[in-house]
Order: C-alpha cells, then structure tokens, then sequence
C-alpha cells in the first residue's frame, strides 16, 4: 500500500517530467520548423501571408505588392521593354507581354543582381499566336506539351522568352530612371528588387497590364 504522501510525491515527479516532454517536443517542433523555412527560403512576407501578388502597370511604370485588393507596397520608375507593352509579342521585338503570370524560378544573376522568371509564353498568349499564325504547329505542340504539364514553357519559340523581373546590377541608374531600356523584362532598382524578393516566391502571380 502507497503513502498519500509517496502518491502526491509521485505524481508531481511525474507531472514535471510530462511537463518536460512536451516542452522538448514543443521545442524540437520549433527547431524543425524554423529550419525547414530556412532550407526551403521562405521570404517572411509569405510566411504570414499566401495570397501575395504583383500588379505591373505598363503605362504608370509602377510595380505594386497585393495583398486581394490592398497595395501593401509600390515600386515606382519602374523600367519595362524599350518598345513598350504588348499583347503579340515575338522573339526580339524588346517588347513586354500583358497577361496573367506565375513565377517559375528566382535566382541569382550576375548581370542583374536577381532573376526572378516568369511563364511567358503563358496559354493565353500560345494560343493567340497559334490563331493568328504567329507560331506554328510544332512550336504549338511544343508549348503545349509544356503547359498542359505545370511546366515552365520553352523559351526559344518564335514568341521569345527569358522574361522575368530583375534589378539593374551594376547599371546605370539614370539611364534607368529616364528611359524604357529592357528587352522585355520588368526591372527595378537593385535595392527595390532585394526588397521585393522578401515578399515573392515561385508561384507567385504576376498581372502585367
């Protein structure tokens, strides 16, 4: 037979060591979750909110962060393709293509500080270019073949490709400022982009209008 005394003794010993499990597990939890988002990059922005996008207006030249219908953060002088926007975009016409895109890939660039890729040609613009005969079958096929898939599409097609967003890195900045000097691409100063790659992540969509 067990002493009160030795049952309370006993249960507050065991109460503390419970008490310590779960704790380490609640600290362990912590660990692996902090060092999964460090892994994985997780900009900080993403980590509370998911339903991040970006608005690129062609004719203001600015570069807002959305959050649904709420600017959290505008770039302004911003710089887009030397010939300005387009809806039938090909390779080599220094144009910026309109539509609905996804990031498929940020990296480093040496020439541009950051890269940060996007789905062009999309759907929307493959189909248009096969209905007005700008592409043909194969490139049709090809494009397709890609997208239908979730694939970031080719980029050597009639339509041209490597568009992304990027910074200037060692470019002029006056130049930036004063003209539309890309080939297509959306870019921003060096210190907007770093500061827009804490919100953005592959996936997230980018509406160029």
């Amino acid at each position: 037979m067990v002493h009160w005394g030795l049952k309370v003794l006993l249960f507050h010993t065991t109460e503390k060591k419970n008490t310590k499990k779960n704790l380490s597990t609640l600290a362990l939890a912590l660990f692996l979750s902090l060092a999964t988002a460090d892994l994985l990059h997780i900009p900080k922005a993403l980590a509370v909110a998911t339903d991040i996008w970006l608005a690129v207006d062609t004719h203001e030249l600015s570069l807002a962060v959305m959050q649904g219908d709420s600017a959290l953060k505008i770039y302004e002088n911003i710089a887009i393709g030397s010939n300005g926007p387009s809806l039938a975009r090909k390779m080599g016409d220094e144009t910026t293509p309109l539509g609905d895109f996804t990031i498929t890939q940020i990296r480093p660039s040496k020439r541009f500080e950051l890269f940060m890729a996007i789905n062009y040609p999309n759907l929307d613009h493959t189909e248009r270019a096969f209905v007005d005969q700008r592409i043909d079958a194969s490139e049709y096929k090809a494009l397709r073949h890609q997208l239908d898939r979730g694939r970031p599409p080719p980029q050597s097609t009639s339509l041209g490709g490597y568009l992304g967003i990027h910074g200037l890195g060692e470019g002029d900045l006056e130049i930036h400022e004063t003209i539309n000097w890309t080939d297509g691409c959306i870019a921003l100063n060096n210190e907007q982009l770093l500061e827009l790659a804490e919100w953005v992540d592959v996936g997230t969509r980018v509406i160029v209008r």
